[in-house]
């Protein structure tokens, strides 16, 4: 990177880098800098009548000047405390450099430093530590973006969303709560692992990359395996595999790992996200809605202190067990006052076109699709506190048991909370002929152009015929999951790294393309330095002040380049101006 392309701040801090390893200290040691102390614990632990020394480290997040002695306060892992340095006691022989000149001027905000000292209180009543040592641990050649109060505006704050989830380094390190969030995030799945393995169930990992995209409706993301030549999916879902272990004698198993799902993105939506699976075996759909308000209720309380509520945006929501069971027609026909269950195909799509004006209907839905349309547009966005919509017709789940009292429906529940699926579980197919019959009615509808069809898995079918027993399953979605038990409305704000689209640059001409024109290399630097970011840019500038613009940037920068002749500068603006 050519220096003009930095900022002035990181400009100056390469400099005081460079003085540093003249001064003959390493900004980035390799040794280990034992510490025995932490921030919050240091406060927690405090007693007036005992000197205790400590060792500790983090990021100088502020800085206070004042002669001979200076407060600065660092940031560690656990939160901030204050640091006593007194230029004496850092440096108790005649060299005061460590405090005068590194101290002062060649440190900077954001920089790792390692303190050893004792702790004390300060006459304002503040616990913090009188440093007897200070070690640079890390160079920071970048400013953090610290909000600075003047008449009670605030600047230089860090609340964009974009640059927030794109740069989640700098929204953890100066936007209090952020570390929170995710450590709550942590909360929820180890709650929810501690869950299973208490119930004696086993976790398991399952391919990535699959031959075909099964056990989900959605669009895959496709790759190429070198190898053998062959198109392979980024998983869609893990469940044909899960079912394969219990076909192999698990009692149950359960994975949480991320899923692809080639799709839009929305506050609700990330095409990489975190899913969790469960399979038991010899249970059914009815056991699997109780097991998950035990479940949720439990991660409720681990995540907010022993509540069952939590608020999310205007509501709260209780997960307090047990939860609101209503059938899917039921809902359809309390939110339309349309009765959908005697209906066929034709009759529905007429319904959803004619009576509830639809624009979203195509000719590819088949019944299954139609309903679920009608269902997400009507009814999906109207349970706010965590209801199971249940008995869903066979032509939405592929996968799923014949009900064992209501012909044409299966033994499927959706889990609603705060107007969103959270959760989906069957009482599990596992009759092979019936399953086999259920894939090629989903090759039908790939064949009529739904593009969310499934594929027909051969070698799940033959794990199916050597007998799978009576099942019943379970997905999560662990992103919305963390959305809802930490209060949070959009989907990028519990995710460490979301998907981004492509970050937007500054149109610049290349180097490359300067040169074309007649400007050597280092002076196609020092045109962008100066605002020049187009060579269209120099068209209607004068020759002589155009030479004193770059000759500025020359000088400031102390770059020491050979000033291009008057002459030679019109010849540059002659030639972008062809």
């Amino acid at each position: 990177m050519n220096v003009l392309e930095l900022s002035e701040q990181e400009i100056i801090r390469r400099q005081c880098l460079q003085e540093l390893r003249e001064m003959g200290i390493d900004p980035y040691p390799a040794a280990e800098f034992p510490t025995n102390a932490f921030s919050t614990e240091i406060k927690a632990e405090f007693k007036d009548d005992e000197q205790r020394d400590v060792v500790v480290a983090g990021r100088m997040m502020s800085r206070r000047i004042m002669g001979k002695a200076s407060f600065a306060e660092i940031q560690d892992s656990k939160g901030r405390i204050q640091v006593y340095i007194s230029r004496d006691d850092i440096c108790p022989d005649e060299d005061k450099d460590l405090y005068n000149k590194v101290f002062k001027k060649l440190m900077d905000i954001g920089d790792f430093i390692g303190i050893k000292g004792f702790v004390f209180k300060t006459q304002t009543g503040e616990i913090s530590i009188h440093a007897k040592e200070i070690t640079i641990l890390s160079k920071s050649l970048k400013p953090l973006p610290i909000v600075k109060y003047k008449d009670g505006v605030a600047y230089d704050k860090f609340d964009d969303p974009e640059l927030r989830a794109r740069q989640r380094y700098v929204d953890l390190i100066v936007n209090d709560g952020v570390k929170d969030t995710f450590l709550k995030r942590a909360t929820v799945l180890r709650t929810m692992r501690n869950f299973f393995d208490n119930h004696g169930y086993t976790e398991v990992e399952t391919p990535t990359l699959q031959s075909i995209a099964g056990g989900a409706s959605a669009r895959p993301f496709i790759t190429h395996f070198n190898a053998l030549n062959v198109d392979m999916y980024m998983r869609i879902a893990t469940e044909l595999y899960l079912k394969r272990l219990i076909v192999g004698g698990f009692e149950g198993v359960y994975e949480i790992g991320k899923n692809f799902r080639n799709e839009g993105m929305d506050k609700y939506h990330n095409p990489e996200f975190t899913c969790m699976e469960l399979y038991v075996q010899y249970k059914d759909y009815n056991w699997m809605m109780t097991f998950t308000e035990e479940l949720l209720e439990t991660i409720c309380k681990a995540v907010n202190n022993g509540s069952t509520e939590v608020k999310n945006g205007e509501n709260m929501i209780s997960f307090k067990a047990p939860f609101r069971r209503l059938p899917i027609l039921d809902a359809i026909k309390e939110k339309t006052g349309f009765d959908l269950s005697e209906k066929n195909e034709d009759e529905i799509r007429k319904i959803a076109i004619e009576d509830l004006k639809m624009e979203s209907i195509d000719e590819s839905f088949g019944k299954g699709k139609l309903i679920d349309e009608i269902f997400g547009e009507f009814c999906e966005g109207t349970f706010i506190q965590p209801t199971f919509i249940t008995d869903y017709p066979v032509e939405m789940s592929p996968l799923t048991k014949m009900h064992r009292s209501k012909p044409g429906l299966t033994e499927r529940f959706e889990l609603m909370v705060n107007g969103k699926e959270l959760a989906n579980a069957y009482s599990e197919l596992n009759d092979p002929i019936d399953q086999e019959e259920r894939f090629k009615d989903q090759m039908a509808l790939a064949d009529k152009g739904d593009d969310e069809a499934m594929i027909i898995d051969q070698d799940f079918l033959r794990s199916l015929q050597y007998g799978m027993p009576p099942t019943s399953g379970i997905g999560i979605g662990i992103d919305r999951l963390c959305m809802l038990m930490i209060g949070k409305e959009n989907i990028q704000e519990i995710m460490l790294f979301p998907q981004m689209k492509p970050e937007a640059k500054m149109p610049q001409s290349s180097i490359k393309e300067w040169a074309e024109i007649g400007v050597a290399e280092d002076w196609g630097y020092v045109m962008r330095k100066a605002g020049f970011n187009l060579i269209n840019d120099i068209k209607d500038e004068k020759a002589q002040g155009l030479q004193q613009k770059i000759g500025e940037i020359n000088k400031k920068y102390k770059l020491g380049y050979e000033k291009p002749s008057v002459e030679d500068i019109q010849a540059w603006i002659d030639k972008a101006n062809v």
